[in-house]
């Protein structure tokens, strides 16, 4: 056990990866009223949240303000954007522009597609071609998974809620396990599932599907 966590409450956590656990052992709830909260706000937030409550306007408007076609979004995908970069003092947007929709076609082209499509937009025919036949998505690997029974069920609509046609793409981290207990003992952790799993039929499925993806990610 780290003897940096004696200082810290509860048990489960420091046997198991559990920072629920953690948390419930040591955090302090505020109890106190919101006279610590800045009750004015200033002449230029004011400016700037009223452009954004213009921009909203016109987008109930129109349905949709902008939409972007061709570049997938990353966390680098685009140049700075700003609403009024002269009275922003915390800047970034998800896009070059507000409002502007990104497109995430990891999660399956067909969503992104249809989504363009249902506001009078075309997405990019590279973009298309890339995600359609050469990139691997969510989607794709998704389906690779499904049994022929599961594919049938999904169809039928017996089964409903599958992770298939998950419009994000994006996997979410959970950080706050690797400060509380480290990469190493992290990666030590999966080794030790994987070793157990090994054996076990929905491992070999998952071992294929990854293969599978790893060959046509190379080509």
């Amino acid at each position: 056990m780290n003897q940096l966590w004696n200082v810290f409450g509860g048990t489960k956590w420091k046997k198991n990866v559990d920072v629920r656990d953690f948390i419930q052992n040591n955090y302090l709830p505020y109890e106190g009223d919101s006279s610590f909260l800045v009750s004015t706000t200033t002449e230029r937030t004011k400016k700037l949240f009223d452009k954004v409550l213009d921009l909203m306007a016109e987008e109930r408007d129109k349905g949709i303000l902008d939409a972007e076609t061709t570049i997938p979004s990353t966390v680098s995908a685009y140049k700075a954007g700003y609403i009024d970069k002269d009275l922003e003092t915390i800047v970034g947007i998800q896009t070059d522009k507000p409002l502007k929709r990104a497109i995430m076609p990891k999660g399956g082209i067909r969503i992104v597609r249809n989504a363009l499509e249902s506001y009078g937009y075309e997405i990019d025919p590279n973009t298309n071609e890339t995600f359609a036949h050469h990139a691997k998505t969510h989607n794709d690997g998704v389906f690779d998974a499904y049994t022929t029974g599961m594919r049938k069920a999904r169809h039928s609509g017996i089964i409903t809620g599958l992770p298939d046609s998950y419009g994000r793409g994006r996997i979410i981290g959970d950080y706050r396990r690797v400060a509380l207990y480290g990469v190493d003992h992290l990666i030590n952790e999966k080794e030790q599932a994987k070793s157990i799993w090994k054996s076990s039929l929905w491992t070999k499925i998952l071992s294929y599907c990854v293969k599978k993806y790893l060959n046509k990610s190379a080509h």
